[in-house]
């Protein structure tokens, strides 16, 4: 990382430890210097925040919020929190973050320098970047970066078609999800690299991969990604680059101005990027349906499940009953059948349209709901077959072999019967809903 000469903060020594070597950035109110810890004698990197004339309150909120998140991150890819302080001296009031210095270039630097990255290199950034990441969401509650950009990121030892070894840095406009809940939430970040839901003063994890994925955009085509055209706040970037389709789609995903149209998590990103065939797996289109007037949905939802549960349970039953019962039974056993499919359309359809409007009102994806809808009918309708056939069985089976072979097949059949009913609901609704 480049320095500057920092007039009269050259060779002073803060907290009588920490002399003061150059300048490695500046902001208002706050620098970045490069020092010499002179009881270890190791160079260190010292965040100082100064009551000056632009000094700004909200500026020592972050300040201490970065202090407390480096106390307890310990990352190999992160610098290690060291120290902290206040300053007060005739010449200097304000507060001070040491912490360990990574000799190593910005990504920044390596574009300033007309230095050029190619795909495969830049998938390499990506991994590292993603695996950093992933620890930071992890944490609980989860820590997002909200600046990531190249200037944040270093690179050391790189040679060859290798990217070497890649670091995180500067962590000064972090924030942790518990942070957000029930506060005003200042806005941070660096234009261009910010998605649209930052600007209102919402972070969430996929925010960072955004920044991620607009800092791999500058890389190839040496353009700030505020520079690049845009289409409904879409970076087009294609007609800049030479890449595989594949990772196009990747990155154009993954600057996706719509949060719920980006990658969910960091672990579903890397997977896509390993395996691009994969991406339809995640980012099928989400599309808004029609709203279905919820007297119709739930009329159709009982309807169809009384009618359906009751010829289809109760043929079932019946055609079960004449592998192993006499005929009389057999009838006996059908009739039995369609009172229980009676009872589970009815309790079904009632389910399925409670599901559906809580959850899926107006139909976004039809997929989801089909599979939500059939999962817990099977489940739901399975578990009550069987509390059904064991009371009515009561005092006829006495061994619980008897109860694996005359109450669970079906109570299986019962439930997969009500789980196709509940498919028919869903793809009904799904038509209905203009999808």
């Amino acid at each position: 990382m480049s320095g500057q000469n920092i007039g009269d903060l050259s060779k002073e020594i803060l907290a009588d430890r920490y002399q003061c070597d150059r300048r490695l950035g500046k902001q208002a109110g706050r620098q970045t210097l490069l020092a010499r810890d002179l009881k270890t004698q190791q160079q260190v990197v010292v965040k100082l925040l100064s009551f000056s004339s632009d000094f700004n309150w909200e500026d020592l909120k972050l300040f201490e919020r970065e202090v407390e998140t480096l106390k307890s991150l310990s990352h190999p890819a992160i610098p290690r929190y060291l120290d902290s302080f206040e300053i007060d001296t005739p010449n200097r009031k304000g507060f001070a973050l040491v912490q360990t210095y990574i000799e190593a270039k910005s990504l920044q630097e390596y574009l300033s320098d007309g230095r050029t990255f190619s795909e495969s290199e830049v998938k390499q950034l990506a991994t590292a970047l993603l695996d950093i990441l992933a620890y930071l969401h992890q944490r609980q509650p989860p820590v997002i970066h909200r600046d990531i950009k190249p200037s944040n990121i270093l690179l050391k030892n790189r040679s060859g078609n290798s990217v070497g070894e890649v670091y995180l840095v500067d962590f000064g406009a972090v924030q942790t999800l518990a942070t957000q809940q029930g506060k005003t939430v200042t806005v941070v970040g660096t234009y261009g690299y910010m998605p649209p839901e930052q600007f209102g003063g919402r972070a969430v994890p996929a925010s960072d991969l955004y920044g991620l994925g607009a800092t791999l955009i500058a890389l190839i085509t040496k353009q700030h990604p505020a520079d690049l055209p845009q289409k409904d706040l879409q970076i087009e970037f294609e007609q800049f680059t030479q890449l595989s389709p594949g990772f196009t789609n990747w990155l154009k995903w993954m600057t996706h101005p719509s949060l719920e149209r980006r990658p969910a998590s960091v672990q579903i990103a890397k997977e896509v990027l390993e395996k691009p065939q994969t991406i339809n797996k995640y980012s099928l289109p989400l599309r808004q349906g029609k709203t279905v007037d919820t007297f119709s949905l739930f009329k159709n939802a009982i309807e169809r499940s009384i009618e359906m549960g009751t010829l289809g349970v109760g043929a079932c039953a019946a055609i079960y009953g004449t592998f192993i019962f006499p005929v009389v039974i057999t009838i006996v056993a059908g009739v039995i059948g369609i009172f229980l499919g009676l009872l589970l359309g009815l309790g079904n359809g009632i389910i399925a349209g409670i599901v559906t409007r809580l959850w899926f009102f107006p139909l976004t994806n039809p997929k989801l709901h089909r599979q939500v809808l059939t999962a817990i009918s099977i489940l739901l309708c399975t578990s009550t077959s069987i509390i059904y056939f064991r009371i009515m069985l009561l005092g006829v089976l006495d061994d619980s072999s008897s109860y694996i072979i005359y109450v669970l097949p079906p109570s299986l059949i019962a439930g997969l019967s009500m789980g196709t009913t509940s498919k028919s609901i869903a793809r009904w609704y799904q038509k209905e809903s203009g999808l």
